[in-house]
């Protein structure tokens, strides 16, 4: 079993919460870092990290506004900017992790991404270039609900997508939203949809995304992140990163489609494989840890 040491790095001005899982006695010139979802953390790789830490060095990240990482407060774009206000977005969280990644690891790294955290790593790998050895994504963000997805045809959700825009920007509003879902039950709920064999739902697990959403600015990065109706979508960013991308996903996934990956690998040369986990939903790496952890190790043992 490997080592973990659990560190605070200054970015910014900001905290950001990251730990490494290695072996010190057997010294790896192997480099990944682990990446995770929306209103998830770190600590989401609780069945990866330790095992890809016997072979690897193998960091994992709080996002900036999640885990314990800082939680400056959410600045919309039509707003006035202020001191420790800054926007949540993918141009936010791609130059946090490449800045991690140039400054702390200082080495060629695997860029390896859950949900939002595979479109985060698909900027970050734009940004680090040659530095990024590969990414790997598991049931990367979709965004269905960007303008840019957004059909002519679709006539009542243009009507009311203003309306939307215009409610989820009050921060009364945002507030409510993330205290009724900010509770173990509503936990629970989601992740009996998210995790469809009901695999691993257990305490520690409805405490690592608890946890975390009790501290005092939780709710300002769900602000953010509700309110980014026009960002970064994987297609975009797969043209301009020049790195091999590979795909897991989970058969079942309830809000990103399968089919749709299944586009993806056809249609982007760079996009080099595409593993599909049966009866497995959002989150592959904690709903069937063995599985996705036997894919992720051939993948990182297979770079070149």
């Amino acid at each position: 079993m490997g080592s973990k040491t659990n560190n605070l790095w200054k970015w910014h001005g900001w905290d950001i919460s990251w730990s490494l899982v290695n072996q010190p006695s057997k010294a790896s010139n192997i480099n990944v870092l682990l990446i995770h979802g929306f209103g998830a953390s770190k600590e989401h790789w609780r069945s990866n990290q330790t095992i890809l830490g016997q072979y690897t060095n193998c960091y994992a990240i709080d996002l900036l506004g999640f885990g314990k990482s800082s939680q400056p407060k959410a600045l919309l774009d039509y707003e006035t900017k202020k001191e420790n206000h800054i926007k949540y977005c993918f141009d936010l969280w791609g130059a946090q992790i490449a800045d991690f990644c140039n400054t702390q690891i200082k080495s060629p790294v695997i860029l390896v991404g859950n949900s939002i955290g595979g479109i985060a790593s698909l900027k970050a790998a734009e940004l680090l270039d040659r530095n990024c050895q590969k990414t790997i994504l598991l049931d990367c963000a979709q965004r269905t609900m960007d303008d840019k997805r957004i059909s002519d045809k679709d006539i009542l959700m243009n009507f009311l997508r203003p309306i939307l825009k215009t409610l989820v920007r009050q921060r009364f509003i945002s507030n409510t939203l993330f205290k009724q879902a900010a509770n173990k039950k509503t936990i629970k709920q989601i992740l009996s949809k998210a995790y469809p064999s009901g695999k691993n739902i257990d305490d520690e697990l409805i405490d690592i995304l608890y946890k975390p959403s009790q501290r005092k600015n939780s709710a300002e990065a769900f602000r953010g992140f509700i309110n980014l109706f026009d960002d970064y979508l994987a297609t975009d960013l797969f043209k301009v990163v020049n790195c091999d991308i590979h795909l897991i996903w989970g058969e079942k996934d309830p809000w990103e489609s399968l089919e749709e990956a299944k586009n993806w690998k056809n249609n982007f040369s760079n996009i080099k494989s595409l593993d599909i986990l049966e009866g497995i939903g959002h989150c592959p790496h904690d709903e069937s840890p063995t599985e996705t952890n036997k894919i992720l190790l051939k993948l990182i043992q297979d770079t070149k």
